[in-house]
């Protein structure tokens, strides 16, 4: 397990890559991006949707609550990204498959 300053560095740096993404995405993809206390909220007009982004430093993993589902992806030392274990997914491809599904519009690109 990689240290608390560590994971916070990490974790700061993929969520803000994530959000700036989001942000130049949002208009062509329905939604709204919102940060807050360093939890990032995308807000989805049709269908009406929310996915919340939040860094968990206790377990090291960065969670996901999305498509009535939580995602919980760990840091890889090997790709030097968060990744979901299950699917081998970064964080950055992960949010992009959860948006076009919840969307249906495969046109989404982060």
């Amino acid at each position: 397990m990689i240290d608390e300053a560590t994971f916070r560095r990490e974790a700061d740096r993929a969520l803000d890559e994530l959000k700036q993404a989001l942000i130049a995405a949002e208009e062509e993809g329905g939604f709204e991006v919102e940060e807050n206390s360093g939890v990032l909220n995308v807000v989805f007009d049709e269908p009406k949707g929310k996915f919340v982004f939040t860094p968990n430093t206790p377990v090291r993993q960065v969670w996901i609550s999305a498509l009535s589902t939580s995602f919980k992806l760990d840091w890889s030392e090997e790709k030097a990204l968060f990744v979901l274990p299950k699917s081998g997914e970064s964080l950055m491809r992960l949010s992009e498959r959860l948006a076009r599904e919840h969307t249906g519009d495969e046109s989404i690109s982060l």
